[in-house]
């Protein structure tokens, strides 16, 4: 290989590479930190929008938890400690770009205005997905691991072909990388330079596996390197940092760069879910580490150094805050009185006659029970 070619292949390869230390606008204690070259800070309007969405999606969050223990939910996976990737993902988009989460990205559904009831109807057990995908763009979310990737991609490709400005956003745990969807979708993305995103939510656990257990690689972002996607990774308990690469991505993508892979991290501070004993397999001086990380106190100070929030703020967002838990409470603790008859609903856009056949048939059995 002559010295030209290798050096114009070390250049490409530099477009590809993460910085190589996560993105930071932020320290843990809330004063500015120095970011690399490139990105830009979000004006004081939406940093004080995307405070009141975290301290929203907290109280959310804790609601939903208490209705699991009350037995109002079959099962809760928090998000207790992801605010900043929850409410920056939410933020970060345009009305035309599209939302494809996972199972524990509620609060990002509530900040991106999907009714709170709805969000948890799935985990009620009342509907596969509780809300209408079309009125907010935002995919039903995801049980199944990184099959929303390539849900995402293709949305994205579409979107390309019929000359419409929209990005997908995809959102995914660690766990979810190891899975050969996430390969198949950013190979996809890549070859196609579909406009999506790739967002990485690694909070150290897949369950009970460790990072260190998942994966070799020195960070997660670079798993894009190897598909030709541009990739960073981020201070995931760094709203600012958080919100400000996110932006830079889906503009990235939305200018016809291609794919863009972020990884935040950042951590899960309850278990998995509530059905899952979180004691067993990570020490409480970890959980009690990332407590000083907390990215609610860390905005908090930094906008309260620049005079941005003030105590009346944050009294108004608290009290706003326990509205919404009381109307979730309320909403939720009315019983749903299910048709059966609605398990023939949207299986397709046009009923076949084989489901209108059968839901004749159920109907009649109905019938001829309460004759």
């Amino acid at each position: 290989m002559s010295a030209i070619s290798a050096k114009a292949l070390r250049r490409s390869m530099q477009n590809f590479l993460p910085s190589l230390e996560p993105v930071r606008f932020v320290a843990e204690d809330g004063t500015p930190a120095k970011p690399p070259p490139g990105y830009h800070e979000p004006d004081d309007a939406l940093l004080r929008q995307a405070f009141r969405h975290m301290m929203l999606g907290r109280r959310f969050d804790t609601q939903a938890t208490a209705l699991t223990k009350q037995g109002r939910l079959a099962v809760y996976p928090s998000s207790r400690g992801q605010e900043a990737c929850q409410i920056a993902a939410a933020l970060a988009l345009r009305e035309e770009d599209w939302l494809f989460p996972t199972y524990r990205d509620s609060m990002a559904l509530v900040a991106r205005g999907v009714d709170p009831v709805e969000v948890l109807t799935l985990l009620r057990g009342d509907w596969h997905c509780g809300y209408d995908p079309m009125a907010n763009r935002v995919a039903p979310q995801c049980t199944p691991l990184a099959t929303q990737v390539l849900h995402a991609a293709g949305m994205a490709e579409a979107m390309r072909r019929k000359g419409e400005d929209g990005v997908a956003l995809a959102l995914i745990g660690d766990g979810g990388t190891s899975e050969g969807d996430f390969h198949e979708a950013l190979n996809f993305a890549a070859v196609f330079e579909s406009p999506v995103v790739f967002f990485v939510q690694n909070n150290k656990y897949a369950i009970s596996v460790p990072l260190a257990r998942q994966s070799a690689a020195p960070a997660l972002a670079y798993k894009g390197v190897g598909y030709g996607v541009r990739s960073e990774q981020v201070d995931g308990n760094d709203l600012v940092a958080v919100l400000s690469v996110l932006t830079a991505a889906l503009e990235h993508a939305r200018s016809g760069g291609g794919p863009f892979l972020v990884e935040a991290h950042t951590y899960r501070m309850d278990a998995h879910t509530n059905a899952d004993d979180a004691t067993r397999y990570r020490d409480a001086a970890e959980v009690e580490q990332w407590h000083t990380a907390d990215p609610l106190a860390r905005l908090e100070t930094y906008l309260r150094a620049r005079a941005v929030l003030t105590d009346d703020d944050i009294e108004g967002d608290r009290s706003d805050a326990e509205t919404l838990a009381a109307d979730l409470r309320s909403r939720m603790n009315a019983d749903h009185e299910a048709d059966p008859l609605e398990l023939f609903d949207h299986v397709f856009a046009e009923p076949t006659p084989q489901l209108r056949e059968q839901r004749a048939l159920l109907a009649a059995e109905f019938a001829a029970q309460e004759d």
